[in-house]
């Protein structure tokens, strides 16, 4: 079999499986699975793959055709210029999360520049793409992540150790603040914020592929914004952040809940297709 019929042949599994991006992911998979590039593809269509290249390849059609992310199945994403491994108990990073990061950059930069260094803590840290993202910016800065998961920290801890970070990463088993000791300059959190009854509404690559512990937030969603409004403010710094994530519909609750806890919001922020996002809240 040649690359061009192997990609002939996994776009056309993908289009019949109706997947959305079938061209796209067709593309990374056989990319990924047959060792080749997309210059090979322009440049060398006629060329033969190994027989149990294009094995792997169909394997890994079957399962995006059944609805695992292409991500997943690659077992890596990209995010904020940085590849991170992923396991069944990470959430797999996404776009919209740059968000976050964009938004306590320029506060983290002046804070390391003023005072020399800053410290970060990444609440429920999953694969440590937030605090990662952060350390790989700003050369000054320490993060600890949080995440109640042991997976999910050895998770991380692999994706500093690949990304050249380890040295300033911590992870720590903890549920949320329990055994985290402060002063931090930055909290952030990507916490689970959708409601237990809309779970099962989720798209299956989302339901299915997703760990629920990383989604759950509880009856209304903001389980979790409860429990970070009412801590955070005993673990910052003097004039220090917390940002958050949020579902798109959540940006007054979530507030509310913050500002009824002793904090004034700083800022709100859109994710790339205009949704809200991210809120940046600092103690009164």
């Amino acid at each position: 079999m040649t690359l061009a019929d192997l990609h002939g042949e996994a776009r056309a599994a993908l289009a019949r499986a109706d997947i959305a991006d079938a061209k796209l992911d067709a593309r990374l998979i056989v990319e990924h699975f047959s060792g080749t590039s997309r210059a090979d593809a322009v440049s060398r269509p006629d060329m033969p793959v190994d027989p149990e290249k294009a094995d792997a390849v169909r394997q890994a059609i079957a399962r995006r055709a059944a609805g695992e992310p292409v991500h997943r199945i690659l077992g890596f994403r990209e995010f904020y210029g940085l590849k991170f491994f992923l396991t069944p108990e990470t959430l797999e990073p996404r776009p919209d999360t740059e968000t976050l990061v964009d938004a306590v950059l320029p506060f983290l930069r002046q804070r390391a520049a003023r005072e020399g260094g800053c410290r970060i803590l990444d609440l429920g840290t999953g694969t440590g793409a937030i605090a990662l993202a952060l350390l790989a910016e700003v050369p000054q800065a320490a993060a600890v992540g949080v995440d109640i998961s042991a997976d999910a920290l050895a998770t991380a801890a692999r994706n500093a150790l690949e990304n050249g970070l380890s040295g300033r990463f911590e992870p720590v088993r903890s549920d949320w603040f329990e055994k985290i000791s402060g002063p931090f300059h930055v909290i952030v959190a990507n916490p689970p914020y959708i409601s237990s009854k809309e779970l099962e509404t989720l798209q299956r690559e989302v339901r299915n592929f997703d760990p629920a512990r990383a989604l759950d937030g509880g009856a209304d969603g903001l389980d979790a914004y409860r429990t970070i409004a009412a801590q955070a403010n005993a673990y910052l710094e003097p004039a220090g952040r917390v940002a958050v994530e949020i579902g798109y519909t959540q940006k007054e609750a979530v507030t509310r809940l913050f500002e009824a806890a002793g904090f004034r919001t700083l800022e709100a922020r859109k994710d790339l297709a205009g949704h809200d996002r991210v809120l940046v809240f600092e103690p009164r």
